[in-house]
């Protein structure tokens, strides 16, 4: 997959099909688009192209608004998207001017003039333009006109459910890992580079690697305690994750995201690790000795240990 973070860098191809959004997640919902979006390439010359944005809109569009939480950083949707066999990826900075175009300028300057679209397929309810103006009628009747078709998916269901980012959002918000998991179509992933803290965890046998979270309003799920798998120098391995404020050995109200690594012994600082979440297993709880955290801890990683065994 190519990616293009200028709109002037783009090719002009022969028969370009074309999708577009945010696709933060790129979760089951996206890839029916993707997918239908690859199934015209089997002319020659037809090819997939993704379009999407950085900074996402509504960082731009509400820059007050704090709630927004992403489910993928950039470095995250970029490698997702190249694991669906897109041909070209574009990505447009979103800013204050781009948001102004009308939805007749954005599909005149970006759809037929920088990309050429011959084929344009979109997800089930989407707008563009100034103010979301812009819907598949805008495109239906604007495409004659400007030489290209286009294709409205309808939403994709499980169990009629609608999958979308808010629902994957919610759930991690919930600690429901089962269900944010069954809807991305992956494990839900973190990306940190380890940080030194107190070692805290040395002391009592299960050192922990401190995580700064890669990505701008990276979405970090509810407290508690996770089966996750850890990757890094091209290994993996079997990991206990805490999410939460350690009420037992360093309350002081700040969240911290902490990996004790299984059968593994070795300097992690300055690394990015790469956290996958499998499963929560327990609330974050305040105990009343280092002995009874140290009992818990090793209760902890037997279930976790099973619950790894099986996946």
């Amino acid at each position: 997959m190519k990616v293009y973070h200028d709109i002037h860098s783009f090719p002009k191809l022969p028969f370009p099909i074309v999708t577009t959004g945010t696709f933060d997640g790129v979760h089951l919902g996206h890839l029916t688009i993707l997918e239908k979006l690859k199934s015209y390439r089997l002319v020659d010359g037809h090819e997939a192209v993704v379009i999407t944005f950085n900074p996402h809109p509504r960082l731009i569009l509400q820059p007050n608004n704090t709630s927004l939480e992403l489910l993928n950083s950039l470095d995250e949707k970029i490698e997702l998207l190249s694991q669906q066999g897109i041909d070209h990826l574009l990505i447009i900075p979103f800013d204050k001017r781009f948001a102004e175009l009308s939805s007749l300028e954005f599909i005149q300057q970006i759809l037929v003039k920088a990309i050429g679209t011959k084929k344009l397929v979109i997800g089930y309810d989407h707008h563009f333009g100034k103010n979301r103006e812009g819907s598949f009628e805008n495109l239906r009747q604007s495409s004659p006109q400007y030489g290209f078709e286009v294709e409205e998916i309808p939403a994709k269901d499980i169990d009629h459910i609608a999958i979308s980012s808010t629902k994957i959002r919610e759930a991690l918000h919930n600690g429901d890992i089962f269900t944010a998991n069954t809807f991305l179509g992956y494990q839900y992933r973190m990306e940190g580079i380890v940080v030194k803290g107190r070692q805290i965890g040395d002391t009592i046998g299960f050192p922990t690697a401190n995580l700064e979270i890669i990505g701008e309003r990276k979405l970090i799920p509810q407290i508690g305690v996770y089966a996750v798998t850890v990757s890094f120098d091209n290994s993996i391995y079997q990991g206990m994750m805490n999410i939460g404020n350690r009420p037992t050995v360093e309350y002081n109200g700040e969240r911290k995201v902490e990996v004790h690594i299984l059968n593994f012994s070795g300097n992690l600082y300055g690394k990015k690790l790469q956290i996958s979440c499998v499963n929560r297993i327990r609330d974050e709880k305040k105990f009343s000795s280092i002995q009874e955290l140290k009992f818990q801890l090793q209760e902890d990683k037997n279930k976790i240990q099973q619950i790894l065994a099986s996946v």
